[in-house]
């Protein structure tokens, strides 16, 4: 990740799963890191394509989440060793 990606990430782990009401946008990300919009999107589509966002929606409507799925299976995992 680039420093603005992980400035990004961080962010949303300090708000929290509620946030942002509205969904995690590209304007949302315009206005964490300080960049245009082009950039914004480019670093948006490289965090879907590492699978740490997932995408939902399309053109204005584009929201983007923390993808987690990775970490349930290890959740599970150490819940399991504890039995």
């Amino acid at each position: 990740m680039n420093p603005r990606q992980k400035k990004a990430v961080l962010r949303i782990f300090k708000e929290g799963p509620k946030g942002f009401s509205r969904g995690f946008s590209a304007k949302n990300y315009m206005s964490i890191v300080k960049t245009p919009s082009a950039t914004a999107t480019r670093d948006l589509k490289g965090l879907v394509n590492k699978g740490i966002f997932t995408k939902t929606g399309k053109l204005k409507s584009t929201r983007y989440e923390l993808n987690l799925t990775p970490f349930y299976s290890t959740i599970s995992l150490e819940a399991a060793e504890k039995k």
